[in-house]
């Protein structure tokens, strides 16, 4: 008897194939259904299917004069005589669940030529007492497995496997990888073998570049994985929580590389970086031996389900096994033992036998329930009691049926194979069916369905098939076709990925984010020829298509495509372009070309008093005086206290009074203003253009409101949009002038004692009426008898520097055309050449 030992990847499971097919006939036990699958084909493509059984508790393909035998290791025939025999992972005998098993096989399986077993160096001793003439092989590992400390799940390498011990663990991870990644396998010891080997397929192919499993992928799953990232550090063990063993650890980290390809392992998610001592353990694969095996008694005593139980109780022959915990047969045993109507059909060796053979019926869901244990009641007493001594088959039919149907969700799915594999099982007994072929093909195709539906959910809840299809076409490098739909849906190869706003393209918020460069690549490799007419479009585009928001931000076609920032005047901003990733060199100066064009043509149309009045400035219509104040309101963006003009108010001839109140300009009780820039809209941008100036965004008040809270506003901002500081308020410059010329007109019939109506009409608070008055030049007086009320009074005007001058604008320039016997009144200053008749906001950014 050889034992060949060692590390996983050493090739142990390869050499043994190699042994067996040189022998005439030969067996070998696997620790699951899948990898027997796995090896039952390739000794099939080597040997022929006539030459090849298959030998698990849910299927048996046995041709006739079959010389190799496949099987999991509960299901290894021991009555077949082959040269050749071999179990694989006999480190499993260790196991507390299914050790005795592994142990019995080891204890007494044999070839008649050759035997040989499998698994870690850390059996070794334990061998060495049970078997002496034992001979020891060991192999090392073909390639290094390296330690390569915590990354965030986000960070992981492609091509690795994530591993956690719960299906609410597996299920979360995943969710991560497929919103982070674009999508993840799933392997999990719920899934049936052919959900696994699709998933597994799934991921060997590159249409997922991560795995996300339990401790199932530890046993000798054979995958291209060259990280393994533990995301968790315990599991359950059956009975209680415990933390990982460094075997396990190593044994599921081995899966990292492959044959000559070196692999590395870490920690992700909540699972703290190894220690040093359990790294080195693994890296140099230093493991404490195992001290016991798990042993059963296998020699039976059928006599009666009590003798029965005592003989599964039995003591062990040897101080280094000892006796399992009850698995799932012994505590189905127990349970019917409590049925005394159920005892009474046990009532001789035969019917204990059968009863023992209808407690090894698995529950694939492990849970042992009530309804489990019912099951095997029920078919016991139909297999003792039932006049043809099989199972009816209209209630097999009625058990099998409910369970055909494919709707549901993952975890209801996984719950119907798991029933219907213990179907199968049931099928495969021999002597309990009748036509046990048709309900051995039955179950299996049921099982193949539903194995169907589960790896579509599993594949449709975390795998985004769009980012990893777009990511494997950029990788090799193919062209991709690229549409927009009417809504303005993007589409490549098909898949969509984003919305097309303008020429502003928008990825799809679900997008990975690791995918997102890959997926813009992509869309941008595809569009080409879309944004080059989306360009042209905007090009040709009415004003009416352009709009600007009160954030200064420039939309056409339902998306922000440009911004407004600091220019050479506040009245000409410049144009930033937003989005424009997917715009050509040649393609950006045309778009932001007509924006600029846009901008320009909006300022002149809604500030057009502000246009006309800067000509007339410049032109020759109006006198001297005339082109002094019209030069100078709109130096002040449309409004200045009227003291500050008064000696060229003074002069004005009656034309040119005309010609000002033509354009709109109001030479009112305390300010001159243009009337139409108190508008909305002139207000509105007027704010925006100071806002943007100033690189200081300032809420312009709701449209129609005429006083405000001055609080923390600038003064030049409210100057700028036309509202006059009076103490703590600002009241919009048309409102001033209307209330001044009220109080005016009341205080010329009489003493000017009532103000609250106007005042409080404006939306002034009372408790600030004598605040607001004051600053409008009031003071209240001594009443004239006692009981009457106090007067408000008008104080003397103090001379004031004209705001404008105060802002650093020159004042106006005497005009040269003065009548004899007059006075020379001021005139405007020339405009110096290319320089904006708006200037005066220049100033207002550079003067603090």
């Amino acid at each position: 008897m050889v034992a060949v030992l060692g590390p996983t990847n050493t090739g142990k499971t390869y050499l043994a194939m190699e042994r067996m097919l040189a022998h005439a006939s030969g067996m070998m036990g696997f620790p699951l259904r899948l990898l027997a699958r796995e090896n039952y084909d390739k000794v099939v493509r080597a040997k022929g299917a006539g030459q090849v059984a298959l030998v698990t508790g849910e299927e048996k393909i046995i041709p006739p004069g079959a010389r190799y035998w496949i099987c999991t290791v509960e299901s290894m025939p021991l009555d077949h005589v082959a040269q050749f025999l071999a179990v694989d992972e006999i480190q499993l005998a260790a196991d507390p669940e299914r050790g005795h098993i592994f142990t019995d096989r080891l204890l007494h399986a044999r070839g008649t030529e050759e035997t040989m077993f499998l698994g870690s160096d850390t059996i070794k001793p334990l061998l060495q007492k049970l078997i002496p003439k034992a001979e020891f092989v060991s192999r090392p590992r073909f390639s290094s497995l390296t330690y390569s400390g915590h990354k965030k799940l986000t960070k992981l390498p492609p091509r690795a496997a994530v591993v956690a011990f719960s299906a609410a663990d597996v299920y979360g991870l995943a969710e991560l990888l497929r919103r982070t990644r674009g999508g993840t396998a799933v392997v999990l010891g719920a899934l049936s073998p052919r959900t696994r080997n699709a998933q597994v397929q799934l991921y060997q192919e590159g249409a997922v570049d991560y795995l996300v499993a339990t401790d199932a992928i530890g046993m000798g799953l054979n995958m291209d994985v060259d990280h393994v990232a533990f995301a968790r550090l315990s599991k359950f063990d059956g009975q209680q929580p415990r933390r990982l063993r460094a075997p396990e650890v190593a044994q599921i980290a081995g899966r990292a590389g492959r044959h000559l390809t070196d692999g590395t392992f870490g920690t992700t998610d909540e699972a703290p970086p190894l220690d040093p001592e359990l790294i080195d353990a693994v890296e140099n694969h230093k493991f404490e031996t195992l001290k016991i095996l798990m042993w059963r008694n296998v020699d039976l005593d059928f006599r009666s389900p009590q003798a029965l139980l005592r003989a599964l109780e039995e003591r062990p022959p040897s101080p280094v096994l000892i006796r399992a915990r009850e698995a799932d047969d012994h505590l189905a045993l127990q349970a019917l033992a409590q049925d005394a109507d159920l005892m009474r059909l046990a009532n001789n060796p035969l019917a204990v036998r059968l009863l023992w053979e209808v407690c090894q019926i698995p529950d694939f869901r492990k849970v042992l329930s009530d309804a489990h244990t019912r099951l095997l009641s029920q078919i016991f007493k139909y297999l003792r009691d039932g006049p043809a001594g099989t199972l009816p088959l209209d209630w097999v039919a009625a058990q099998v049926a409910r369970l055909d149907r494919g709707e549901g969700d993952i975890d209801t799915l996984v719950s119907r194979i798991a029933h219907i594999r213990t179907w199968t099982y049931i099928s495969h007994r021999p002597g309990w069916l009748d036509d046990a072929v048709h309900w051995q093909e039955r179950t299996r195709a049921i099982e193949d369905r539903l194995s169907d539906a589960l790896h579509e959910r599993l594949t449709q809840r975390f795998v985004d098939k769009r980012s990893a299809g777009l990511v494997k076409r950029l990788a090799d490098g193919r062209d991709l076709m690229g549409a927009v739909d009417r809504d303005g849906r993007v589409l490549v190869e098909g898949h969509p990925v984003g919305r097309l706003h303008g020429v502003a393209f928008q990825l799809d918020a679900d997008v990975p984010a690791a995918d997102a460069k890959a997926i813009t690549t992509a869309a941008r490799r595809a569009l080409g020829d879309v944004i080059n007419q989306r360009v042209r479009a905007l090009e040709a585009a009415p004003d009416a298509a352009i709009t600007l928001d009160g954030g200064g931000e420039l939309s056409w076609d339902g998306a922000v495509i440009g911004v407004l920032a600091p220019g050479p005047t506040p009245l000409a901003p410049l144009v930033r372009l937003v989005g424009d990733d997917f715009l050509q060199t040649g393609q950006r100066e045309p778009v932001r070309a007509r924006l600029t064009r846009w901008v320009e043509a909006h300022v002149a149309r809604v500030l057009a008093p502000l246009t006309a009045l800067a000509a007339a400035a410049r032109g020759g219509e109006l006198s001297g005086a005339g082109r002094g104040i019209a030069f100078q309101v709109a130096e002040a963006l449309g409004g200045l206290p009227r003291a500050a003009l008064e000696p060229l108010i003074a002069t004005l001839t009656k034309e040119d009074r005309r010609r000002l109140a033509a354009l709109g300009l109001r030479l009112g009780f305390s300010q001159v203003f243009l009337t139409a820039l108190t508008r909305p809209a002139a207000v509105a941008l007027r704010g925006l253009l100071w806002s943007v100036a100033h690189g200081t965004p300032v809420a312009v008040p709701p449209p129609g409101r005429v006083t405000l809270v001055v609080g923390d506003l600038p003064p030049h901002f409210l100057a700028a949009i036309g509202y006059v500081p009076l103490g703590s308020r600002a009241m919009r410059i048309d409102m001033v002038d209307r209330l001044e010329k009220s109080l005016a007109g009341r205080a010329k019939a009489g003493p000017l004692v009532a103000v609250d109506d106007l005042v409080l009409s404006l939306g002034v608070p009372r408790a600030e009426v004598p605040s607001l008055m004051s600053a409008l030049g009031y003071r209240l007086g001594q009443p004239k008898a006692e009981g009457e009320p106090a007067p408000w009074l008008r104080r003397r005007p103090k001379p004031s520097p004209a705001p404008a001058a105060a802002l650093g604008v020159t004042p106006a320039a005497p005009s040269a055309a003065v009548k004899p016997g007059r006075k020379a009144a001021p005139t405007p200053q020339p405009v110096p050449p290319g320089d904006h008749p708006f200037s005066i906001l220049r100033t207002l950014v550079e003067v603090p």
